[in-house]
């Protein structure tokens, strides 16, 4: 049973109201099945911050139902310029999120369900989750073989991922999200998880490449909103509560006080990309088609920002006073495609007289600006 958001007195109820400055801490007895009324990526990860920080999970535990708009999630140790190609998420308007749970990078639409399992530390179980899921996917479609691997991943039929699973575990609470592939849209998963740089050198977590599967093209019936209620009656079975599915808005501070200033935090670019471990690209190219001149470019960045640049003409093909221009002109700034946009095109004013130093210079300064 979905309990709509508009009856919030029924929610909040279910908590105490005697810490204002905390949130509603105290959950009824036997625990909560929520789901999202947003589609925003930035809003439901706050919901998971808000939830570990602020709720008293002790013998309460909480299931949490979400879905999102396209987006691309990083873990929280994971490099953006290694794992998706930012260009074409650029041009599709797919967002990009950095979790604060570890694991590999993931792509959410609508076709995708996430589901948020949150307990004490002590009762922290992911394969006892997963297992969960199994008998809920079974409920619906006996005949479906759904196993979990060691990775704590759910395979179709014996190769085809169909969720992946990452976790956080904090000084009390603890949580372990999971994806669940019905519907993706394979076009635009394929596309931007698929990195177009190279050289990189880093030591971030990189994500292992499996072979998915939409359940939806096993069986039809198995639709995002027919799997959540599945998943949502067994978890109400497994923990003794009652199977009432609330609908929670997460930007409500109301509900959740200070909630909008997590969401707002999980979107800076400091969170998304200067999170990133340290990491550095050495890679080379031509100055046209006709050219053999081969440009090195070596480049180091450190919480997202260029810490050293070195752009280097084995054959002195280029004035070294022009390498170092525009080497010396990228550190301190943001590695980022609008930065260096707006550098590379303070630059190219500054062209030498020259005109075949200028057509070089040109060429020099677009082909850096493609790598950066």
């Amino acid at each position: 049973m979905l309990i709509p958001f508009s009856m919030k007195n029924c929610f909040q109820s279910l908590y105490s109201l005697k810490i204002p400055t905390a949130g509603y801490k105290n959950i009824a007895k036997g625990g909560l099945i929520l789901q999202s009324a947003s589609n925003n990526i930035y809003q439901n990860l706050a919901v998971e911050d808000w939830i570990h920080d602020h709720m008293n999970l002790e013998s309460k535990p909480i299931l949490f139902l979400w879905r999102n708009s396209p987006t691309v999630v990083i873990g929280r140790h994971q490099n953006p310029w290694q794992e998706c190609n930012l260009n074409i998420m650029r041009e599709k308007g797919i967002k990009l999120a950095r979790r604060r749970s570890g694991g590999g990078t993931v792509y959410h639409d609508m076709g995708n369900i996430n589901l948020t399992f949150f307990t004490i530390k002590s009762k922290y179980n992911r394969m006892e989750n997963l297992k969960l899921i199994i008998r809920a996917l079974n409920a619906v479609q006996p005949q479906l073989d759904v196993q979990a691997t060691d990775r704590l991943d759910l395979l179709l039929d014996g190769q085809f991922k169909i969720s992946g699973t990452a976790s956080k575990i904090g000084r009390v609470a603890a949580y372990h999200h999971c994806t669940l592939l019905c519907n993706t849209d394979w076009i635009s998963l394929s596309s931007v998880l698929k990195s177009p740089y190279q050289g990189i050198k880093s030591n971030a977590t990189p994500s292992v490449p499996s072979l998915v599967k939409n359940l939806l093209e096993n069986d039809d019936t198995l639709t995002c909103e027919v799997l959540m209620e599945s998943v949502a009656a067994e978890y109400a079975a497994y923990h003794k509560i009652e199977n009432n599915i609330i609908l929670i808005s997460p930007t409500d501070e109301t509900v959740f006080p200070g909630i909008n200033k997590k969401a707002e935090e999980l979107q800076t670019w400091e969170w998304i990309y200067g999170k990133t471990p340290k990491f550095s690209i050495n890679t080379s190219f031509n100055l046209s088609e006709q050219s053999y001149s081969e440009i090195k470019v070596y480049v180091d960045i450190k919480n997202g920002r260029i810490e050293d640049c070195k752009i280097d003409a084995p054959d002195h093909s280029l004035p070294l006073e022009m390498l170092d221009k525009l080497s010396t002109s990228f550190i301190g700034n943001k590695f980022c495609q609008s930065e260096t946009s707006v550098l590379i095109n303070a630059l190219l004013r500054t062209c030498p007289k020259d005109y075949e130093l200028n057509t070089k210079w040109h060429l020099l300064c677009q082909k850096v600006k493609s790598i950066m």
